[in-house]
């Protein structure tokens, strides 16, 4: 259930982009937006409580330090700047990032707070060590990408581990100590064990956002990532399975020097959703109820059974919150439980996240400047 009407979040005078919740402090969400301003609201009160105009450029992405969320960072343009809360109303940066050669999509911490990762428009992502505060390593596009990297995440169980997805419709992950590649995902590959039609054929199944578990949640949602895909699907994949097959297909092949890992990336059709169980992949597509348009952002809930619920926004002008539990538990249906709840919006969803709140527990920015919040019960 939710409620028909959102509560509407004023402070932007631009689109809002991007919106992330406190974790140490519920109820405090922070949105960006196209204005160059940080808006922040206590959904204790009525109004916005700061707004931090940090440029004139629009704010990409956000993402609180794992370990202190009195440190904020946010990309704009090519460039990535720290800010403390507590000086939040002088809007001076701590510190600033310019590593990055084309505009930044997502920028995330990792969970010891010693990492900063950004994705840009060139395909490459940039390893930031955040606490000698230089460049640690460059995932270079060609050797991974070979469009925009549009997401990228850390694997927190996986600590020199990241995983990235682009709108060259492939999900990478990357040993990021070494700065390569050992696993591609490509989901512009005929999907040839799918028992149904699990895209939307006019639209390319481009990576534009990916979705991993904290680490808090490990023993209840188990070592996944969640991917919005352009043609409409949202996929669940289990990493770990993901890995256990590769290494069982490269244990068959005779290996050829350091290229074994890379050519055996590439042949993903044959092991996609191989398990019997449907344990590896879980396509939650428009067949079940899901986005008829490209799925733009995924998140996991905060609220109540933390991870319970896997809610997806999209270019149809909807958000999904999809109860995945049951598959997780080994209760799978046909799918006709799996959508908890359709939410119609009037304009195209950017970004979204959870607040681990009762009520009012559902952040939305749309293409408006408005930020919409809903309780989902």
């Amino acid at each position: 259930m939710t409620e028909t009407n959102p509560r509407k979040l004023r402070g932007h005078k631009a689109t809002a982009t991007c919106c992330i919740a406190s974790r140490d402090r519920p109820g405090l969400v922070a949105t960006s937006g196209e204005d160059g301003c940080i808006c922040w609201f206590d959904m204790r009160c009525k109004d916005v409580q700061l707004v931090m105009d940090v440029g004139k450029e629009p704010i990409s992405s956000l993402c609180f330090n794992s370990g202190n969320e009195d440190i904020l960072y946010a990309s704009s343009e090519k460039e990535v700047q720290c800010f403390d809360v507590h000086m939040a109303a002088s809007w001076k940066p701590l510190q600033s990032y310019s590593y990055n050669k084309e505009e930044i999509n997502q920028i995330a911490c990792n969970s010891k707070s010693s990492f900063l990762a950004a994705a840009d428009d060139g395909g490459d992502v940039k390893i930031i060590d955040i606490h000698q505060h230089h460049l640690y390593k460059t995932l270079r596009a060609g050797a991974g990408h070979t469009s925009i990297c549009s997401s990228v995440q850390f694997l927190p169980w996986r600590p020199w581990e990241v995983i990235t997805g682009g709108l060259d419709s492939k999900l990478i992950m990357w040993d990021f100590s070494k700065g390569r590649p050992y696993r591609i995902v490509d989901f512009g590959l005929p999907d040839m064990n799918s028992g149904s039609n699990t895209g939307q054929s006019c639209n390319p199944a481009f990576v534009h956002m990916l979705a991993v578990p904290e680490v808090d949640m490990l023993d209840k949602v188990d070592k996944i990532c969640v991917v919005a895909r352009g043609d409409g699907v949202v996929d669940v994949i289990n990493i770990e399975s993901e890995l256990a097959a590769m290494r069982s297909k490269s244990s068959t092949k005779p290996r050829k020097g350091s290229q074994s890992r890379s050519k055996d990336s590439s042949t993903t059709a044959d092991i996609e959703t191989s398990d019997q169980n449907g344990r590896k992949r879980l396509h939650l597509d428009y067949s079940l109820g899901g986005h008829t348009a490209a799925v733009s952002c995924v998140a996991f809930s905060l609220f109540g059974e933390r991870g319970k619920f896997i809610i997806s926004g999209g270019n149809d002008k909807s958000v999904k919150v999809w109860d995945w539990s049951k598959y997780h538990d080994a209760r799978q249906s046909n799918g006709n439980n799996d959508l908890h709840l359709n939410i119609n919006l009037s304009k195209k969803v950017n970004w979204l996240c959870t607040t681990p709140t009762e009520s009012e527990n559902l952040v939305v920015c749309d293409t408006t400047k408005v930020v919409k919040v809903y309780s989902v019960l």
